[in-house]
């Protein structure tokens, strides 16, 4: 009796381990986001014991992107994946590796509950959504007001030749610069300077025509950044190379910034963050005053693989996560980093945070206004010829604005045709 009663209980547990659906999640390797999903990923295994996630951070390669391809190459591809902007999402469309979301039931009430319609305009390939934007962090200028004083402003300058009069005032040659105008000469750095200062030009305009394949940045507000970045380096007001952690340090006084920089310097610096105003990004002198400037939006989503086996269950735990307003205003405390969605300044579940948080607050006005990059499969290729023919020429002044710009779109275009 007691040898059957300890087969059965065997056979019991054998059933209830088969029943676990195991779903395989991968996240972006960031601190402050590995414990919000840490903790998103204990309470839903709670709720449903029947789901097993196996979370993880993506694995170490030259990059995100990289790794991912390597997983989905070799059948190790995740059920469910973050850390994905538009530019990779069109790639893992174009070889027919995502989910499509318009074709699962729930999708709708989805976007309603989250109140991201508008901005899902701007994530769509071909029409569809295969991506749901997590979210959406504008690029906006930091100053050291302490700084602007010194040379007798009182407010940061809006405008080129604002910045111009600025730096005539405030550079000492090899001290310290005006502005850190060039992130670096990675491909992603175009992110956050040359795209950054097209799209406020130009005023949230694309800088790919998407629908003919080409690029369209040599255009009269990609003359006018050109213009700009040339200026700055022809008179030494910025430099190639900066020391680390120049904003902080006196070694300039403004720069592009993202919001998660507000975690860190109020950790590394929190002497200097009371000294900090933000600003959108520099315009034009001609860019009417009434009108909203825009900017990047550095924005990731997450997707859900076409070869997970396990789609539905993976599509309830995405449905989960994105109709749960208190995750939102958690992810919020802990990144700083604003969720994709159009009621940030309206919804009274973020109030109390854009009120203890005034510097995140600024970033929470340009969720609107912040525009993520074009939505193309050969965005690396693309922006290492924005560096090689536009940018680094300017740096080193070894090509005027206007051939710089001419160089930099022929040579993309011939990719992209």
């Amino acid at each position: 009796m007691k040898r059957v009663l300890i087969l059965s209980l065997v056979a019991l547990l054998c059933v209830i381990s088969f029943s676990v659906t195991k779903l395989v999640f991968w996240t972006a390797p960031d601190p402050q986001q590995e414990v919000f999903w840490k903790e998103l990923v204990a309470e839903y295994e709670q709720l449903h014991p029947e789901i097993d996630i196996e979370w993880s951070t993506i694995p170490a390669a030259g990059s995100s992107e990289e790794a991912i391809l390597t997983a989905i190459a070799s059948g190790r591809a995740p059920d469910v994946c973050t850390n994905i902007f538009s530019g990779f999402a069109a790639q893992l469309v174009e070889i027919d590796q995502l989910v499509e979301f318009d074709k699962l039931e729930g999708f709708d009430e989805v976007v309603e509950k989250r109140k991201m319609g508008n901005i899902l305009e701007g994530w769509k390939i071909d029409g569809k959504n295969y991506v749901i934007p997590i979210y959406s962090n504008p690029i906006l200028m930091w100053w050291r007001a302490s700084l602007l004083k010194e040379v007798g402003f009182d407010t940061p300058p809006r405008t080129y030749s604002e910045i111009y009069e600025f730096s005539k005032k405030f550079v000492i040659p090899q001290e310290r610069y005006s502005v850190q105008i060039i992130q670096g000469r990675n491909w992603w750095d175009r992110w956050f300077d040359f795209i950054t200062y097209y799209y406020a030009a130009s005023g949230g305009e694309p800088y790919i025509d998407t629908s003919k394949g080409r690029a369209i940045f040599n255009n009269n507000p990609g003359k006018e950044v050109a213009t700009f970045i040339d200026t700055m380096f022809k008179n030494g007001w910025t430099a190639v190379e900066l020391v680390s952690n120049p904003l902080y340090i006196g070694a300039i006084a403004g720069g592009l910034r993202g919001p998660w920089e507000i975690s860190f310097a109020q950790t590394q610096f929190p002497e200097i963050i009371n000294d900090i105003v933000i600003t959108p990004p520099p315009v034009p002198d001609n860019y009417p005053k009434d009108k909203p400037i825009y900017t990047f939006a550095d924005a990731k989503g997450l997707v859900i693989l076409k070869s997970s086996k396990y789609q539905k269950e993976a599509w309830d735990f995405v449905k989960w996560i994105f109709t749960k307003e208190d995750f939102d205003v958690k992810w919020l405390e802990y990144t700083k980093m604003p969720p994709a969605r159009e009621d940030l300044l309206t919804n009274e579940a973020f109030s109390g945070f854009w009120e203890e948080n005034p510097l995140a607050a600024e970033y929470a006005k340009y969720v609107a206004y912040a525009v993520p990059p074009a939505p193309i499969t050969q965005t690396v290729d693309v922006q290492d010829l924005m560096t090689f023919e536009f940018i680094e020429p300017l740096m080193y002044q070894k090509k005027d604005p206007q051939k710089a710009l001419d160089d930099a779109v022929k040579a993309i275009n011939k990719i992209l045709w």
